[in-house]
């Protein structure tokens, strides 16, 4: 395994580092410290050429200043949207900072991937990694409590890359943690992602209403667009005129998945032959179709458009302090989180599926 740390350039809160992790089998991974921004995730096609299966915005300063959708990194301290930036914990009520039409947006303007965050490679038998930690002191964007935060990415010699979030604080706080990668399997986004097959573990969503908001329905994805149960190509939901699909310009829905640590999760491309299977700790995945990025961003040598990547956003139930049906994101005070989600990357035998 190999790893190297490239300097980038200075920025509010230290020096920002590219690390890149290479493994034996044509798979590496670049990330960097500011926000554990994912960069670069490059695995060979059935032809063996490696191409980068994220989406990378093309100026490093576009990372570091104007992120707006989140490209790449880890999201804290609590991921999607929570109403009116604001909740009751202990029968105190903690105001957020509003960073999306009044609601409080993936952690809010300074938000986990806005942070520089301390960095330490390493190195074992068979994987390499780093390990990204960071201090979120009490009233960062609002919220109650100190909490002390590991990321770490692992690449290993199976072509697999495990993402593991620890946490602890010492005041009772919430904490929903995630990784916003844009996923193109094309390779070097050639394509866009409505030609790709997707599979979903799950048999209900979460019913959102034109804010993006979870209602507290949920409802059954049978006969629906949101039907992934068998892989099927994701332009095939897109096109449906379902009133979910139009509140968001596409898919922006957590699926609770029906089981955890099983490869939950599958996506193809039949032109490259690579595969995604991911499985996960987390009860949801939240499915982004890259909805919102617009040509004014410079992204993987192009202009930026609808639909151009997929998000696979392994996570808690979003804006669950206000939905008491839902399964709670309170971190206790001294009480460990851990959670890890695998991505593992391969090719396809058969010439489609």
């Amino acid at each position: 395994m190999n790893i190297t740390k490239t300097f980038i350039q200075s920025a509010d809160g230290g020096d920002v580092y590219q690390f890149t992790i290479k493994n034996g089998q044509g798979v590496q991974v670049s990330c960097l410290n500011q926000g554990c921004i994912i960069t670069e995730i490059r695995t060979p096609d059935k032809n063996g050429i490696a191409e980068n299966i994220v989406l990378e915005f093309d100026d490093y300063d576009d990372y570091l200043h104007n992120n707006t959708p989140n490209m790449g990194g880890v999201i804290g301290r609590v991921a999607g949207r929570m109403k009116d930036g604001e909740f009751e914990l202990d029968g105190k009520k903690y105001y957020l900072a509003r960073n999306e039409k009044g609601n409080h947006m993936h952690g809010g303007p300074a938000g986990f991937i806005t942070r520089v965050w301390e960095a330490e490679p390493f190195a074992a038998d068979g994987e390499g990694g780093i390990v990204f930690s960071r201090v979120s002191d009490n009233g960062e964007e609002g919220y109650p409590g100190k909490v002390q935060v590991k990321v770490t990415y692992t690449l290993t010699d199976q072509n697999q890359l495990k993402i593991t979030y620890e946490a602890i604080a010492d005041k009772t706080t919430i904490l929903n943690l995630t990784n916003h990668s844009y996923f193109n399997l094309s390779g070097n986004a050639k394509e866009d992602i409505q030609g790709h097959r997707l599979k979903v573990d799950s048999s209900r969503i979460l019913e959102l209403n034109e804010e993006l908001l979870p209602t507290g329905k949920e409802l059954e994805v049978a006969g629906t667009p949101f039907d992934f149960r068998e892989m099927r190509r994701i332009k095939e939901g897109l096109e449906h005129k379902d009133r979910q699909l139009q509140y968001a310009g596409g898919y922006d829905h957590p699926f609770i998945l029906n089981h955890q640590q099983g490869q939950e999760i599958n996506l193809y491309e039949p032109v490259s032959g690579r595969t995604l299977a991911v499985e996960t700790e987390m009860p949801v995945a939240v499915i982004y179709t890259a909805n919102s990025l617009t040509e004014d961003m410079a992204i993987s040598g192009k202009k930026g458009h609808k639909h151009m990547a997929i998000c696979l956003e392994t996570q808690g139930f979003p804006d669950a302090v206000h939905h008491p049906s839902f399964k709670s994101i309170v971190l206790e005070k001294g009480k460990p989180f851990k959670a890890t989600t695998i991505f593992s990357f391969g090719i396809a035998e058969q010439k489609d599926m």
